[in-house]
């Protein structure tokens, strides 16, 4: 950073290519989601849980467009995060809110379906797989599409504080999965099941390869008690702390230590960015973990 606030052509440059980088995976992931919702899960009757599942029951219910459904409850949500969140919030969201649907209208335009004639087994498949990659492209640029998540992050905040956000998330798309039962039925409802089972898997094989279940994040920080009481009570993992030295400027700051999985490191990345931009976090790839805990291989099972 250069005198009265001027930044060098290279860090303007380097911004600009991030930036560029960032639109070419979101727009290939909001054109592999649209396809997943438009082309694959509406001509095969399925659902899902989230704002789509929502939207698919009210489309149902009344026979309005799925995109133009779909579009009001993407900036209903970003308005409300703008409102309780903050702004530095609702930017996270603001670009799928405007390209998402936009692709959405596009492939209802274009009326092609991916499969030649109706398989509910193959199209919750399909569904998940492109879905997953769709959200792992947008993720690992540390976007979010701002739908139940963001829902879930503005009742814990006003509402239940003290309940962890996964278990909240975990309600809400429960809940629209049931509704789906009772619209769509019984049938569809599991397909939807099968179909988030799928979607979660695939977005972890994306972000993080096909081989890791578990990674360790090393998080530098200023933001020590805030950082590891979020690890422990909303993430339900331990938490190790380093005294370490800058080797340069000799300042002392504390290192967290934890091993969570790929998604929980993800929610992990942005509870990070919200609450000290200074804070360095890098993320290792583990092959094995043997220990107590969720994810963990029993080291005594595996070792008899």
């Amino acid at each position: 950073m250069g005198a009265n606030g001027w930044k060098p052509s290279w860090l303007k440059k380097e911004k600009l290519k991030r930036w560029g980088i960032d639109m070419i995976f979101i727009i290939i992931g909001c054109a592999l989601g649209a396809f997943s919702s438009i082309s694959i899960m509406i001509p095969n009757g399925l659902t899902s849980g989230g704002i789509t599942g929502i939207c698919r029951i009210i489309q149902d219910s009344v026979g309005i467009d799925f995109s133009i459904l779909y579009y009001a409850f993407a900036f209903l949500i970003l308005i409300l995060c703008a409102l309780t969140l903050g702004i530095r919030e609702a930017r996270k969201i603001l670009l799928m809110t405007l390209f998402y649907p936009a692709f959405l209208i596009l492939f209802e335009n274009l009326s092609f379906s991916l499969l030649e004639q109706k398989d509910i087994i193959l199209a919750a498949i399909y569904c998940g797989v492109f879905g997953g990659v769709c959200s792992g492209l947008v993720f690992s640029r540390g976007y979010s599409f701002g739908g139940t998540d963001t829902v879930a992050k503005i009742i814990k905040l006003k509402f239940l504080p003290h309940v962890g956000l996964s278990k909240i998330l975990l309600v809400i798309d429960a809940v629209i999965i049931v509704l789906s039962g009772i619209f769509f039925g019984r049938n569809i409802a599991l397909y939807a099941l099968v179909t988030q089972i799928i979607f979660s898997k695939v977005v972890e094989y994306v972000m993080y390869g096909f081989e890791t279940k578990v990674v360790q994040l090393e998080i530098i920080t200023d933001k020590h008690d805030e950082i590891a009481a979020y690890i422990m009570k909303e993430l339900n993992r331990g938490v190790s702390s380093v005294a370490i030295v800058g080797g340069y400027t000799k300042t002392k700051r504390d290192k967290l230590i934890t091993l969570c999985s790929p998604r929980e490191s993800m929610l992990l990345r942005q509870f990070v960015a919200k609450v000290d931009k200074t804070a360095f976090v890098s993320v290792l790839r583990v092959e094995t973990v043997w220990g107590a805990g969720d994810g963990f291989n029993d080291l005594v099972e595996e070792h008899r």
